[in-house]
């Protein structure tokens, strides 16, 4: 693959400026996404304060084709973990928080009970901070969803990935429907709450695919959409097939929005919770009622 261009270079910030956020997360020996996953955004999200905790460990079960964090065999649930994440964001001062997790199929509940405790560990340090999960599909295990579900978080989250006929080489222990299936139950479930999914570009799809991917979401009612360009992590990851301009990631947003996704962030740059706050509040401002006002 050709070197990346212009519009994938970005600036480093000074360590300094990273050292508070790394600090207290070494402090409550804590992991993110953001390091295990290799994300370009490290830097950046940091810099600000902020972090997407990564729960459950850092060893995945799973071997995804995209993914830089390491697989294997993972160490045992740590029961003390929500309360170290609860205390770190109370320290980094962040008023909305996500959470995701390694997938764990070697537990009888992919690990949703963390989940639940983590969200609840939140909520009793402060009311107030916003909290959106990024889930696994828990093997299409419909008990487990209920169970974070039942928690109300503001975002529920899901990542789709990928086109579906990418997934055997992306996702080879996911299945495209099961995801999209999870998805339609939460809506099922809750019609109010919020639901977020995101795909990568550059692993080969072409535009009729991505379009009938946008469709299978909207389809399931899927609310929030981020979608960014893939960039190998490592060098036994998969390659990168194209670099996606920006004008292309414009037009996605803007067929998005059209189709009636609620926010669509689409660039080369955007991440799953890349700026997740900010979406949450573009919907915020013009949504009378949020659906944990109506909890069942």
């Amino acid at each position: 693959m050709e070197k990346k261009p212009p519009w994938l270079k970005k600036r480093i910030p000074p360590f300094q400026d990273l050292q508070r956020v790394k600090s207290i997360l070494d402090k409550e020996d804590l992991h993110t996404v953001c390091e295990e996953a290799r994300c370009p955004n490290l830097g950046e999200c940091f810099s600000k304060g902020t972090a997407t905790f990564l729960i459950l460990g850092k060893i995945c079960t799973r071997n995804c084709g995209f993914c830089a964090v390491d697989n294997g065999i993972p160490t045992p649930i740590d029961e003390t973990e929500p309360e170290r994440v609860a205390q770190a964001i109370q320290k980094m001062g962040i008023q909305y928080v996500v959470i995701t997790s390694v997938t764990r199929d070697d537990l009888p509940d992919g690990g949703v009970s963390l989940f639940a405790k983590t969200i609840r560990a939140i909520r009793a340090m402060d009311p107030k901070i916003k909290i959106e999960v990024l889930i696994p599909d828990f093997k299409g295990d419909s008990s487990s969803l209920e169970i974070v579900l039942k928690e109300y978080p503001d975002v529920m989250n899901h990542n789709i990935e990928t086109i579906i006929r990418l997934y055997n080489q992306v996702r080879p222990r996911a299945d495209y429907k099961r995801s999209l299936n999870l998805l339609r139950r939460s809506k099922e479930l809750y019609p109010r709450l919020l639901t977020k999914s995101g795909f990568m570009l550059g692993l080969g799809e072409i535009q009729e695919e991505v379009l009938e991917l946008l469709r299978d979401l909207r389809e399931v009612g899927c609310d929030f959409l981020t979608i960014g360009q893939y960039l190998q992590p490592r060098k036994d990851r998969l390659p990168v097939e194209r670099f996606i301009p920006p004008e292309e990631f414009e037009e996605y947003k803007r067929i998005g929005e059209e189709m009636g996704f609620k926010a669509v962030a689409s660039g080369p740059f955007v991440r799953s919770s890349f700026h997740a706050f900010e979406m949450f509040k573009e919907r915020w401002a013009t949504d009378e009622g949020r659906w944990t006002k109506d909890k069942k």
